[in-house]
């Protein structure tokens, strides 16, 4: 039987990061041929995210969880390219995928394919509950865009209610669910787009005599809001199960269950935007299994793919002819490329059990970061779950104000030490790769540890 030289291969191993090389700063970043390539690219190609803005640099290759850009510098990488290389960058396995599909067939629109075959069967076994109807798209906001055509077909209803500094996307449906503003978006939010507030451990609205968190006192309000200043039209309710762009924000373990049972009682749907927090990056397939909640329908993307640009909507059984309403199909959804990529994921995640793992990197991850907090005055919060993980500064403990300033600094300190990773204000937000080794994860925490400590002291902080 003939063997391929990647069935004995390991992704923890692939993972592995060899710390003598790396970091590895031989040029100051950014460095001139990054100036360079930048100021000549960025002369047409506009619209970039503050990761760019605030540390300019130019990345060339990337193999794992190391990064390399154009002047020689190595990277630990604690972004997974936004919380996309889940698996690290080229992994072997997908790489081989995606070739294999490119030299066979590249896009036959939505007709079957056997590849796409494979992959919802695959979908079927590995997704809990009683998801049976997939479509697959290109981007998160298209599918969020879909999910909602779906929600709406599925009740008959056309309001959503979704939350405070939740983000779905760049398309005028999803950012009229989102905290999000913009001169062609922000003076119109879609009709019947309805925000409230979401528990908050660390800056709640409503607290307990004994000052902890007031769930229930989240769900009274939302149900007065549904009947005050809704028009009873409400499909459902449409939120991040962990706000990714809001912060790493972690709801209390008792929201969703509490939550999923609010919209069952009132006839609504419960619509899961899993794009960051799904497959894999939490330890769960999906990230509400950690409280042990199904949604009705569910966006996949970002890891799903690991770097290809495929994502998911799926509803559970009931609501699955839901889709042959809406003109679902989409140019580039489900190519064979795509299904490639996604099932080669899925396998990996699946074959080489990395959900325990990325579960223990966000437990060792919060270990190290309560240290931080207990060291560091700036530091207000700390918080993680699987390789989902977020540090937020503040001014003061007691008003927790937001501490912008030290945020940019922290996350441009740390990136000229040899750790690429995201800004968002005074929210650090880290999302390494699941198949990085205990070692590495540890030194990117230590490098952050060493750029709060420079930072709160240059700021008159110093403890």
């Amino acid at each position: 039987m003939n063997t391929s030289p990647l069935d004995a291969f390991s992704s923890l191993e692939w993972g592995r990061v060899d710390l003598t090389r790396v970091p590895n700063l031989p040029v100051p970043p950014p460095g001139p041929i990054s100036q360079d390539q930048h100021t000549r690219c960025t002369r047409f190609f506009k619209g970039l995210s503050s990761q760019v803005k605030l540390f300019p640099v130019a990345f060339e290759s990337g193999e794992g969880c190391v990064l390399r850009d154009v002047d020689g510098n190595q990277y630990i990488d604690f972004s997974s390219g936004i919380y996309v290389t889940t698996l690290g960058h080229c992994h072997p396995k997908i790489t081989e995928a995606i070739t294999k599909a490119t030299s066979q067939l590249m896009n036959a629109h939505d007709f079957t394919t056997p590849i796409k075959t494979e992959l919802m069967e695959k979908l079927a076994q590995t997704l809990p509950g009683d998801f049976g109807g997939f479509q697959l798209y290109d981007s998160g906001t298209t599918a969020v865009e879909a999910g909602l055509r779906v929600l709406r077909a599925a009740t008959g209803k056309h309001e959503t209610v979704s939350c405070f500094n939740d983000f779905h996307g760049k398309t005028y449906g999803a950012v009229s669910l989102g905290q999000i503003r913009s001169q062609v978006y922000g003076a119109v939010r879609g009709p019947g787009s309805h925000m409230v507030p979401r528990p908050d451990a660390y800056r709640p609205l409503w607290t307990k005599p004994d000052g902890s968190i007031d769930t229930d006192q989240y769900l009274r309000f939302y149900d007065e809001y549904l009947q005050k200043a809704t028009v009873g039209s409400v499909a459902g309710f449409v939120l991040e199960p962990i706000q990714g762009w809001g912060g790493s924000i972690m709801p209390p373990d008792d929201f969703f269950p509490k939550l999923r049972k609010f919209c069952d009682q009132r006839k609504m749907l419960l619509m899961a935007d899993e794009v960051l927090t799904g497959w894999g990056r939490t330890g769960k397939w999906l990230c509400l299994e950690h409280w042990g909640v199904i949604p009705d329908i569910v966006i996949i993307g970002k890891g799903f793919g690991n770097g290809f640009p495929v994502t998911c909507v799926a509803v559970r059984e009931p609501y699955k002819e839901s889709f042959e309403s809406i003109s679902a199909s989409s140019s580039y959804g489900g190519n064979p490329m795509a299904c490639a990529a996604a099932l080669a994921a899925t396998e990996v995640i699946e074959e080489e059990e990395l959900l325990p793992h990325a579960k223990k990197l966000g437990e060792i991850a919060l270990v190290r970061m309560q240290r931080m907090l207990a060291e560091h005055k700036i530091v207000g919060d700390v918080r993680a779950k699987g390789c989902l993980m977020g540090i937020e500064l503040v001014k003061d403990r007691t008003t927790k104000e937001p501490f912008n300033k030290a945020g940019v600094m922290v996350y441009q300190k740390a990136f000229r030490k040899g750790l690429a990773w995201i800004p968002a204000g005074h929210i650090l937000r880290m999302s390494p790769p699941i198949v990085m080794d205990e070692q590495t994860l540890l030194k990117g925490l230590d490098i952050i540890d060493e750029a709060i400590g420079e930072t709160a002291k240059e700021l008159g902080y110093g403890n």
